[in-house]
């Protein structure tokens, strides 16, 4: 007690990042452990995060298994709402949303108000694009277009609030996964 770990601290910070963006307040609990070596670490990202160019049998092969419910898929989902994609990175290319400094649902209006046109970036991966305004999706933000998720995906785009509860949850969920003995505070 009285200490913070560096992953507390990157869960804290986050966690201030999204309030100050416009997004929802977000409890924070300490008491992760810090790798002592890199020996410890993950080995691999691979399986980690979805790919950007599968769709959404992929999507849950990635999240069913670490205890996120197609809703959590949506909401987690809802974090594009900020940043974007670094080519130099991932190989996709492009911010999300118009105001990509925001924390908002404008992922979710944003996707089921605009056409969006398939392109390749240079790096060779496909993406979709909106070209008058230059925002992109990834084929796996579009596959929330399908059902079961199209219908979380419309409730989100009226209503932010409900976006908001639902991400606060799937958020938390995925920041103490795996985590055990969290305390409230410091």
């Amino acid at each position: 007690a009285g200490t913070i770990s560096n992953a507390d601290l990157w869960t804290l910070a986050a966690n201030v990042a999204i309030e100050s963006m416009g997004g929802p307040a977000i409890p924070t609990r300490f008491g992760r452990t810090d790798a002592a070596s890199s020996a410890e670490s993950v080995e691999s990202q691979v399986g980690r995060l979805p790919d950007g160019d599968k769709g959404t049998d992929h999507l849950r092969e990635i999240f069913h298994p670490k205890g996120f419910t197609d809703v959590d898929i949506v909401a987690l989902s809802g974090a594009h709402t900020v940043g974007g994609c670094h080519a130099d990175r991932s190989g996709f290319d492009g911010k999300w949303t118009e105001d990509h400094l925001t924390f908002s649902n404008s992922y979710f209006t944003e996707m089921l108000a605009k056409e969006y046109a398939d392109e390749t970036t240079a790096q060779g991966c496909p993406q979709k694009a909106h070209k008058a305004t230059g925002t992109i999706m990834l084929i796996s933000d579009l596959a929330l277009l399908d059902a079961p998720y199209r219908e979380t995906v419309e409730l989100y785009a009226k209503d932010q609030e409900a976006f908001f509860k639902d991400f606060t949850a799937a958020w938390v969920k995925l920041q103490e996964n795996g985590c055990e003995g969290l305390r409230d505070t410091l």
